[in-house]
């Protein structure tokens, strides 16, 4: 297989130092711009695209995201590897800032974004049990290792709608009830987009502070988060330039097939506007 990585950057990650001899180059897609232009490089050999998913500059809201866009314009550039790098709060003491998990699972709690590329005309359920690649995922904490991270394999992603952080009640929702792992606003409904699009997706969540549960720690402030973010992106480049040299293994769980048995409407009952539209998306089971 011929393996094209794609990585977001978060909250923090504009860039990453191993790929600024790359080019940027401005795309559109069906459902518009991405964040930014996409920052086309390579690294030993494997094409890598950039694309930060707040815009350089820090111009989008979790909530002004172009998820859709963002999702489409990789997989126009022909990612096949999708790596999602976001900033999160922690529930778990053992989950300690600066730290990265490798998260397997997500409770989306997002309510005011567009979550499918299908819609009336063109309806398909994809199955999100397991959100992530497996395969990914282990080749990210390894190569997080490799470039000096400490690095917790598996985790339950809370994505909020935000912009703002959590009160202390749902913090504790969260953490005690809903037993999550960490929080943020941005993985949801990249994962499932991404899953629709038939990448393989994983996610690195690099944590900045302990949310507001945490009675040592009080709530959560931008300075001490963005304190912590710039010692983690070099941490995070190191991982993105030690990641080529760690794939390559065949996928387990089928996310390049995802829409084999997905879409619901009868081709004679399809939309052909619907059916155009998603051509980039699904075109290989349309």
């Amino acid at each position: 297989m011929n393996i094209v990585l794609g990585i977001i950057g978060g909250s923090g990650l504009y860039g990453v130092p191993g790929l600024a001899s790359g080019e940027w180059r401005e795309s559109d897609t069906p459902w518009g711009a991405p964040s930014d232009a996409l920052l086309h490089a390579e690294i030993e050999g494997m094409p890598v695209i950039f694309l930060p998913r707040h815009g350089r500059g820090h111009v989008h809201t979790p909530t002004s995201v172009p998820y859709r866009a963002n999702v489409a314009a990789l997989k126009a550039a022909g990612v096949t590897h999708l790596v999602s790098v976001s900033a999160v709060g922690s529930f778990r003491e053992a989950m300690a800032p600066g730290d990265f998990v490798a998260v397997d699972q997500f409770i989306d709690r997002t309510f005011a974004r567009d979550k499918s590329f299908f819609g009336p005309g063109l309806v398909a359920h994809v199955s999100v049990a397991h959100p992530v690649c497996a395969t990914l995922s282990a080749a990210c904490a390894q190569a997080a290792r490799t470039g000096g991270a400490r690095v917790h394999e598996g985790g339950t992603y809370l994505a909020m709608e935000g912009p703002q952080f959590s009160s202390v009640a749902e913090s504790k929702l969260y953490r005690d009830v809903w037993g999550c792992d960490v929080v943020g606003m941005t993985n949801m409904p990249e994962a499932k987009l991404a899953r629709e699009a038939e990448l393989h997706y994983a996610s690195i969540a690099m944590v900045t502070d302990y949310d507001s549960w945490h009675p040592g720690h009080g709530s959560v402030q931008i300075t001490d988060i963005l304190e912590t973010l710039h010692g983690n992106v070099d941490k995070a480049a190191a991982m993105v330039a030690a990641l080529p040299a760690q794939l390559g293994a065949a996928c387990r769980d089928g996310c390049d097939r995802a829409l084999d048995h997905a879409i619901m409407t009868a081709p004679d009952a399809r939309d052909p506007d619907m059916v155009t539209r998603l051509a980039p998306i699904a075109g290989r089971v349309l």
